[in-house]
Order: structure tokens, then sequence, then C-alpha cells
């Protein structure tokens, strides 16, 4: 990945949750990139020190549960320990389950075999709301404590389901709109101690975790994928370095020191299509 154009980021302490994922983990490369030293945040350590080894010194593994607070707070000893005050967040940490996933778009009442929204779970439901919101919440609780004093920045990742609801996932849908809400009311709340919060909200990327929602096995596209590119205006899927301008624009308190409570799309379009 090549970062698009560097920003003075040498006195920023940086935490990112999420980031043994294809995402996060390039968003620390990035931010190291700019001098900022990282901490890569996720359940599966191994994930985050792989990601970490690849970027040397300025980084930093850490195994943490995003829903135990005390895993959080551990996190957060082990790295003002290493790096000092925490001064940046990214509350990366997020996806759906399939227990909260219907098979269909729209009822179809009588269809055997079908996992429709009766059927859905509730355990799934919860499931989702905790990993999106619920951690989004507690990483925010701990880390934000070192923020109060001396100002800090807060993004979140929201997503095109926070701007209109898309088919088959209820609970990831309401999730992500969830999480855009928790961001302006963020952004009011910590204004007076100078702490910036605002989101990303990618279109429509690969990842690990949607891959198999948007290519066959045999890497031909599903027919998901062929209303999501009619939909996106600029008729493809986004690539991960596509992010990384509008993260740094946002890390930049040079470039966005007046910005707050917004929500980024960075959709090739998708947010303003209205079909016609």
């Amino acid at each position: 990945m090549k970062v698009p154009f560097k920003v003075d980021l040498k006195d920023k302490v940086i935490v990112i949750t999420g980031a043994g994922g294809i995402i996060c983990s390039e968003f620390a490369k990035a931010l190291s990139e700019c001098g900022a030293k990282v901490a890569l945040l996720d359940i599966n350590y191994d994930a985050a020190k792989a990601y970490a080894d690849e970027i040397g010194e300025n980084a930093l593994p850490v195994k943490c549960n995003c829903l135990d607070k005390n895993s959080i707070i551990e996190a957060k000893k082990e790295i003002n320990a290493k790096f000092g005050a925490v001064n940046f967040l990214i509350n990366g940490a997020g996806g759906n389950n399939p227990r909260a996933s219907t098979d269909n778009e729209t009822m179809t009442p009588d269809l055997e075999g079908v996992k429709d929204f009766f059927a859905l779970e509730e355990s799934g439901l919860k499931f989702v709301f905790d990993l999106n919101i619920t951690s989004a919440f507690l990483v925010t609780q701990v880390f934000a404590q070192d923020m109060i004093k001396t100002g800090g920045n807060i993004i979140n990742v929201s997503s095109m389901n926070a701007y209109r609801p898309l088919t088959k996932i209820p609970a990831y849908s309401a999730a992500k709109a969830g999480i855009s809400n928790f961001t302006q009311w963020l952004a009011v709340h910590f204004a007076p101690c100078n702490i910036r919060c605002n989101a990303i909200a990618p279109g429509f990327f690969v990842t690990n975790q949607n891959r198999a929602l948007l290519f066959n096995q045999d890497g031909t596209p599903t027919a998901r994928t062929g209303k999501i590119l009619s939909a996106t205006p600029m008729k493809k899927f986004g690539e991960i370095s596509d992010l990384i301008g509008a993260l740094l624009w946002l890390a930049d308190d040079n470039a966005s020191g007046f910005v707050t409570g917004t929500i980024i799309p960075v959709d090739g379009g998708f947010s303003a299509y209205s079909g016609v």
C-alpha cells in the first residue's frame, strides 16, 4: 500500500482496535509511516503481532477483548508503559454474525428451509450489537481518559449500512447506524476537552468477513455483487488504500482541526445514488 501523502504524527500515540483485520492493519501501517506510535489491539494476538512485526519498533501488538473492560484496562496499562499517554483512538473492532442474518432479502411466507426474520436468534442480535456498539463504548471509556486534559482524536468506523440498511443484515445495519449516532454524541460531549470525534463510513470493500458473500468459490461474482456494483456509480469495489487519504486528513489536526461530529463516506458514490 502506498501512502498518498504524509502528515506529521510523530507526537501521536494511537490505539487501533480490530487491528488484526485487513482495514485496520492498513490504517496502522499508514499512520506509523507518518511517525505515529501505534498499538494494534485484537482478540487474535497472532494476527495483530504479524502486522506489528511488519511495521517495526513503533508498533505494539496487544491481545485485548474489547467486550471486557478489565481486558481493555490491562491493555491501556501496557500501552502507557511502552509509549506513554494515548491521544488518538480508532474504534475499528466490529462485524456481523450469521445468527443475525436472513437468507432472503424480502419476506416470502411459507418458503421451506429459509432462515427468515422470525428465525433470527436473539443471541446473534446481541452479539452483533456488542461487537460494534458496546466495544466502541467501553474502549472509548478507557482510552479517552488520557485525552481529557490534553485533547485528542477519536475515529470510529461506520458503514454504508448507517445511511441505508442493507437487506439480510438487520442487526449489523442498526449497529452501524448506532456507531454514527454515537460518533456525533461523543463529538458534542468531548468538544470542551478539545477531543475531536469523527467516523469513516466505507462503501464496499472485499474483506475476509464478506468475501464469501461477494464471490462464489470459483471466483465468479455473486448476484449480490452485481447489485452492489450497479448501485455504485464508480462501478467497482473500493481498495483499502482508498480509505487512507480520508484517514490521514482526519488524523491531522492542522488539516481537520475544526472538523468534529462528521461521518465521511468513502463509497464510490453509493450513498449519493438513488438508483434512477
